[in-house]
């Protein structure tokens, strides 16, 4: 199975995540995978089937909270041919076809009750029964499950079973989320960045301004890995040219001054740096001299503009969507008056 993505980071949280998920590949015993959203479980999955001894057998992937309770067992399990209404033929499920391989169950919290007593089974016998079935079957089969859950609080909130989790847990490799991996972000930047600069055919890598950088790394990411590489893609797909280092970053796509009014107003209240912004204005309007004493009216009112316009940018950390909408103007608008006082980022 070919990845797009790779596992890329020098923090030593994550290398220690890494490293232990490494030795316990040769070993054909459970894996649980634990992490937040966009931490890259799958990968890690990945690693353990490709460096254990199983690596030539199928890699079968199977996200649990994508199908309904009604259908959870059949897809793990197989059916029959009448078992239900609907199945007019025999169909094998995940495991057998994960025989000889490993079988990767990611959002396993979300299993129910009846789905969890029959993996159970699976897992300690290596037998599987069809739904309609009357004879199980043998398969041989490596379980890597993975969840963003705390699976021990849900054992005692009775929503998980304990022996299930005792038979999964042989060894529990637990993923460090971005915000923990700060050394990590420019070496991930650099990557993305690289790689959609090839796609996109670019001779030459401008890299990220400081500004830009330094963005980047106080950002606390809480989609992690994959929230970043959208954010870089996207930076770099809408820089224009390849004359200097990239320097505007959108972090909330559907940030728009045309968005719904509702989505609009819930936006604004939870973006302190732009109600800020707002406030500042008013900081921002004593003029840098004297106005009775102005010899020249363009040059005051082009020093006050740009006075209102450095408050905003530095109130909004250099956020020139946020800013745009702080001070009422659309992002082009904003550029344009950026440009016009050779304010930086522009």
């Amino acid at each position: 199975m070919e990845r797009n993505t790779h596992l890329v980071g020098q923090s030593s949280s994550f290398l220690d995540a890494v490293e232990r998920a490494s030795r316990a590949a040769p070993l054909d015993r459970p894996v649980l995978v634990i992490g937040e959203r966009g931490t890259g479980k799958e990968l890690i999955a990945e690693r353990l089937h490709h460096l254990s001894s199983r690596w030539d057998g199928p890699l079968i992937i199977m996200n649990c909270a994508a199908l309904p309770e009604t259908l959870i067992e059949a897809e793990l399990f197989g059916h029959e041919a009448g078992a239900f209404t609907g199945a007019t033929k025999a169909r094998p499920g995940r495991f057998e076809e994960a025989n000889g391989g490993t079988l990767f169950l990611d959002e396993i919290a979300t299993l129910s009750s009846p789905a969890q007593d029959r993996l159970l089974r699976a897992v300690e016998y290596g037998e599987v029964t069809r739904i309609g079935a009357s004879r199980p079957l043998e398969v041989d089969v490596r379980i890597v499950a993975a969840t963003n859950e705390h699976l021990p609080k849900l054992v005692e909130e009775s929503r998980f079973r304990a022996d299930l989790l005792d038979r999964l847990s042989f060894e529990v490799v637990t993923l460090p989320p971005l915000r923990h991996r700060e050394s990590d972000i420019p070496v991930l930047v650099d990557h993305f960045g690289r790689r959609m600069g090839l796609l996109l055919g670019w001779e030459t890598w401008p890299g990220f301004s400081e500004a830009a950088m330094a963005k980047l790394i106080a950002y606390p990411w809480p989609g992690n890995v994959r929230e970043l590489r959208n954010v870089i893609e996207r930076a770099v797909y809408r820089w224009e040219g390849q004359e200097g280092p990239i320097e505007d970053i959108q972090f909330d796509p559907f940030e728009s001054p045309w968005r719904p009014l509702q989505a609009a107003k819930k936006a604004e209240s939870e973006k302190p740096a732009e109600a800020e912004a707002g406030a500042a204005l008013a900081e921002a309007s004593a003029p840098a001299h004297d106005p009775t004493e102005a010899a020249d009216l363009r040059l005051a009112v082009a020093e006050y503009e740009k006075a209102i316009l450095s408050a905003a940018l530095e109130k909004c950390r250099w956020n020139q969507r946020a800013a745009a909408a702080a001070l009422s103007l659309t992002y082009d608008q904003l550029r344009h008056a950026m440009r016009r006082h050779k304010l930086q980022g522009s």
